[in-house]
């Protein structure tokens, strides 16, 4: 694993054996974690990717990062919209630095985000849908002010998702991933979703499914 101080978000990088031309898996945490975060799961996924993991920009302890702001109310956590897009159009540069440097097969990507991370992959998919392979949203919710236009949904419906949620997750209720399964049906045409009986984390058997999902979409390579 490598850390690279290149790009302008800092991120973990775990290269394939066989680089040229290899599917890059931008890897995003979440909100209070960092770049050591989702790479750990990596190695049990395919060895032909490329894995990023990018270190979000707004530091909020040692060790502790966000994308943009949040703040827990009783009513629910609230976003700051302004910031979240300031922090898109950042991430969005980010991913245009890496299909330069990598040239991944496609020259696109796959996002894969967790919580936070989610929410930042359901507005790069929004907002960017040609830069994108596939999206993997975890433990996440849709950012129910930015969704699409319909005249921006045309790419989008044609981005596949996996998106997957915890029984029991106490930080962004179940409730949060039947939104977005429910909005998602109605607007792309290929959708994986699922539950699994845990809370605000990754399961085993979700692990299982992004590998397999991930072998599935795999665009072919040079």
């Amino acid at each position: 694993m490598k850390r690279r101080n290149n790009f302008s978000l800092t991120s973990l990088e775990l290269a394939p054996a066989n680089p040229e031309d290899a599917p890059l898996l931008i890897m995003l945490h979440g909100y209070g974690s960092n770049e050591k975060d989702l790479i750990q799961i990596a190695p049990a996924l395919l060895p032909e990717f490329r894995y990023i993991s990018p270190r979000a920009p707004l530091t909020m302890d040692v060790g502790m990062y966000g994308w943009f702001p949040l703040e827990f109310t009783p009513g629910g956590i609230t976003v700051d919209y302004k910031a979240a897009q300031h922090a898109l159009e950042h991430f969005i540069h980010f991913i245009g630095e890496l299909i330069s440097e990598y040239r991944p097969a496609g020259n696109k990507v796959f996002l894969m985000g967790f919580s936070q991370g989610a929410v930042m992959s359901y507005l790069s998919a929004f907002n960017a849908p040609e830069l994108l392979h596939g999206v993997i949203a975890l433990s996440g919710q849709l950012p129910e002010k930015s969704l699409p236009i319909d005249t921006a949904k045309s790419l989008l419906r044609k981005l596949p998702f996996l998106v997957m949620h915890g029984l029991y997750d106490d930080i962004l209720p179940i409730a949060k991933g039947r939104s977005a399964d429910e909005w998602l049906q109605q607007n792309v045409d290929d959708l994986t979703y699922r539950e699994y009986p845990v809370a605000h984390q990754i399961s085993d058997s979700g692990i299982e499914l992004i590998r397999s999902w991930l072998k599935e979409k795999m665009p072919e390579q040079k």
